[in-house]
């Protein structure tokens, strides 16, 4: 049996919808079973939310001041954020954004001491975290540097699909020239990586999108295609990683081809995020691929408009918690049958592709 694992949980910007969608998740006592929860926040903070919540039940709650007094049948609270902070709901100020960045300093500091298994992060307000001294572009980029890895990958994960991007947070004007044959091809290795020791998929087909309208019509609409993803899916079938495309992404998508393959790698944030939300944004999770850590973290933003009105839907929140708890075993699995394994050849493996084809 998998043992109980120890997730910490930041808080995110304590104005939005993090501490109502951490308190809706645990409202159900059956989650208990299956994780110790330790939120980095404010137990003043956790009780000013829980009283504006209707039918939820009496939670057990436990203030701590580190991660070793967690109680296991207990939501715990560490508190790491100053006691007479104000809590303003819906409302973006500097106070809720230092904060954040106190929470997420500390649950990556035990995270990286073992005094938690895995990490799940509430939604951040960036651009009022870079206000006050914040200088990643996000949870991913602050993740890589944190733990001194060359690459990081963002994949979107939901039951349907399974989306990842070549280029994140940065302006659309600039992707053209950030895709490289190389950056590409280290996605897809990132990528394929993942599939198979986060989660459990052997041999993982990977669809890649273009970048122009249709594929770029031959060099039309742009060469991309042709000049720079075509080679790194040909650089990856030559490497045994089963990549086809370029594909079109309207019609991938419209016409649901998505469905035929393990996972999907998008050449920039909207690309691969908007028809990901469309399809998947109840359910959906944020995974941070090529750490040695666990990261997860809802897919939606702070949405200030519904903070402090019990509005907010916890399932995204409660699928990001379940996801990090699935990685966890999922990778201690895998770690454990290549340990045991021979270098022998395995019979019956696939055919790698013989080279990408532009499919508008």
């Amino acid at each position: 049996m998998a043992k109980k694992l120890v997730v910490g949980i930041t808080q995110g910007d304590s104005n939005g919808i993090g501490y109502e969608v951490i308190i809706k998740a645990f409202s159900d006592e059956r989650i208990l079973e299956l994780c110790t929860p330790v939120i980095y926040g404010s137990s003043k903070i956790f009780g000013f939310y829980r009283k504006t919540l209707h039918n939820i039940g009496q939670i057990n709650t436990n203030v701590i001041s580190n991660a070793k007094e967690a109680h296991a049948k207990r939501v715990n609270i560490l508190n790491c954020v100053p006691d007479n902070m104000p809590v303003e709901p819906g409302l973006s100020t500097p106070e809720a954004a230092k904060a954040a960045i106190v929470s997420l300093e500390k649950g990556v500091q035990d995270l990286r001491d073992g005094a938690i298994d895995v990490l799940v992060t509430a939604p951040i307000n960036k651009r009022a975290m870079n206000g006050e001294g914040f200088k990643a572009t996000g949870h991913t980029e602050y993740l890589k540097e944190a733990f001194g890895v060359d690459d990081v990958s963002m994949i979107m994960v939901s039951d349907q699909l399974k989306v990842g991007i070549v280029t994140s947070h940065i302006p659309l004007k600039d992707v053209p020239s950030a895709l490289t044959v190389e950056k590409i091809l280290g996605k897809l290795r990132s990528i394929r990586k993942s599939m198979e020791r986060d989660f459990g998929i052997a041999s993982p087909k990977i669809a890649v999108l273009g970048l122009n309208p249709h594929c770029g019509d031959g060099g039309l609409l742009g060469n991309e295609e042709q000049s720079v993803i075509l080679p790194a899916i040909n650089a990856a079938n030559d490497e045994g990683i089963l990549a086809f495309g370029p594909y079109s992404a309207d019609g991938f998508f419209g016409l649901g081809n998505y469905s035929r393959f393990d996972a999907i790698l998008a050449m920039y944030h909207d690309q691969g995020l908007a028809p990901f939300k469309a399809l998947a944004f109840e359910y959906g999770v944020n995974f941070t691929a090529g750490l040695p850590v666990v990261r997860t973290s809802p897919d939606h933003g702070t949405a200030y408009e519904k903070a402090g009105k019990d509005e907010a839907d916890p399932r995204s929140m409660i699928s990001a918690i379940y996801t990090a708890i699935d990685v966890y075993n999922n990778r201690a699995a895998y770690d454990e049958l290549q340990k045991g394994k021979m270098s022998v050849d395995i019979p019956g493996s696939p055919v790698k592709p013989k080279g990408g084809k532009i499919i508008e």
